[in-house]
């Protein structure tokens, strides 16, 4: 039997690795905002700043990572939804006890949108565009209209500078179109990964995913090379949602600490 349609079996652990290292950048990042922005210290401030250029790209390897799985998974509808109820309670708890970094459209809320539209898609249309030949042109599009779409939350359509496009404000007087990545007067979110421009970003995963579906990966399907990543890949939700209180607390006990040792 060829190999072009058969799946691939047992987990792809390069998913999991790279997945695994975004959620520890991820870590990193909000430790340094913690010590930084909520304890003063000028060493987290420097080293935040230092990796602020470096954070769409690891945000950004988690959402395409995330649009691949969305080949594998059995039902995106149910993750999606349950997803959206995680990142709900994200938004309860962080309005109740930090409501000066509120989480309102945050990236448990962009995937979770994502998610839900590719389960709602018909499944007969989604199978007769997989029996179609993988195209490059679909993930090249998707990050041209990434580059085209990355201002608009700032205002602008274009790559930047003179190439920009200014967008009419009338399009951010309603703060309702916030989640699509238009923020009107007076929303804030700690967290925020609007639909566009990342939506183009989890296309170009879904539209490259087809090849890990179809057997193609055959360089990414190894054993695990390095198991802690990889946890940390498994587990990447479960992490997102405890890492900020242990980070605080931890702060705070080496804050503490410090105060007591000091002269």
């Amino acid at each position: 039997m060829d190999g072009a349609g058969a799946r691939p079996s047992g987990r792809i652990h390069s998913m999991d690795e790279l997945r695994g290292f975004a959620v520890f950048c991820m870590v990193f990042f909000h430790g340094f905002y913690t010590a930084g922005f909520l304890f003063g210290s000028e060493i987290g401030l420097y080293f935040f700043r230092f990796f602020t250029p470096a954070e769409p790209f690891f945000a950004g390897m988690f959402i395409f990572i995330s649009g691949v799985a969305c080949n594998l998974s059995h039902s995106n509808l149910g993750r999606g939804l349950k997803l959206l109820a995680v990142a709900l309670g994200v938004t309860l708890v962080t309005g109740v006890f930090l409501p000066e970094d509120i989480i309102t459209f945050g990236i448990l809320h962009f995937l979770a949108v994502c998610m839900v539209a590719c389960g709602l898609l018909d499944r007969r249309a989604a199978a007769k565009a997989a029996r179609r030949r993988f195209a490059w042109y679909q993930p090249a599009a998707c990050a041209a209209l990434y580059l085209l779409t990355r201002g608009v939350p700032s205002g602008f359509l274009g790559p930047g500078g003179a190439l920009s496009l200014p967008l009419p404000g009338a399009l951010y007087a309603s703060g309702w179109l916030a989640p699509l990545g238009l923020p009107g007067p007076g929303f804030a979110s700690a967290d925020y990964f609007p639909l566009l421009p990342w939506a183009f970003v989890f296309a170009a995963g879904v539209f490259t995913g087809r090849l890990a579906r179809e057997g193609k990966f055959p360089a990414f399907l190894y054993p695990q090379r390095v198991p802690a990543l990889s946890w940390l890949g498994k587990h990447a939700l479960l992490i997102y949602l405890a890492h900020q209180p242990v980070i605080y607390g931890a702060a705070l006990m080496i804050s503490a600490l410090m105060k007591r040792l000091a002269p």
